[in-house]
């Protein structure tokens, strides 16, 4: 929660909108872990420009974040491609084959330098007031690849990422598959199953 806390201050005072603490009478940021936080106006984002808009707020969170430390207990997807566990990520709780998969569907992805990265960038999590752009939900912003950020973005929408779209696409699937296996898992067996079509129909992950 402390790194959480730090990347959003940093971000605020660059004039990012990002959710405000409430401190405690006595100056505390949270008390048992419990944070308070000002209401952000907004709606989710509606119309191309909206999305436009959100990608180049997502553009600057990542110019911004450069060599930021990684979360403590997390690892990027680069980094997973040998080791067993990051966050929310459990490949020693997935079968084997099924941990291959998924690593198979990152790699052509894993390209470029690392920041700080969102990482659950749905609608859901945006909010949009005219031009304005609010990021919320962090919990599971890492250090990592800044193109997964953009692995939901509506396909119509332009994003700054040197990778094919498909593949972009399949390593997100493959990444909500590998962080929900363990605490949400017929959710992530969906998403397996949607992992494997997609392999199947472009098997290097690289459709032109």
């Amino acid at each position: 929660m402390e790194w959480e806390l730090e990347l959003l201050a940093h971000l605020s005072r660059r004039g990012l909108r990002v959710p405000q603490l409430l401190l405690t009478d006595d100056g505390r940021q949270h008390v048992e872990r419990v944070v308070v936080q000002q209401f952000l106006p907004g709606g989710r984002p509606q119309s191309r420009r909206d999305w436009e808009h959100v990608v180049k707020t997502v553009q600057r969170v990542h110019e911004l974040t450069a060599e930021w430390p990684q979360r403590p207990g997390f690892r990027s997807g680069r980094q997973l491609l040998d080791a067993d566990s990051g966050g929310d990520v459990r490949f020693a709780e997935m079968p084997a084959e099924l941990a291959q998969i998924v690593r198979t569907a990152w790699m052509p992805i894993l390209h470029g330098d690392e920041c700080a990265i969102h990482g659950d960038l749905g609608g859901g999590n945006v909010l949009v007031d005219g031009r304005e752009v609010a990021l919320v939900d962090w919990d599971e912003a890492r250090v990592d690849i800044p193109w997964f950020d953009f692995a939901h973005v509506p396909r119509e929408i332009g994003v700054p990422a040197p990778v094919d779209r498909e593949a972009l696409i399949t390593a997100g699937v493959a990444w909500e598959a590998a962080t929900c296996w363990v605490p949400e898992p017929d959710y992530a067996r969906r998403r397996m199953a949607e992992l494997r079509q997609r392999l199947r129909s472009d098997p290097v992950g690289t459709n032109e």
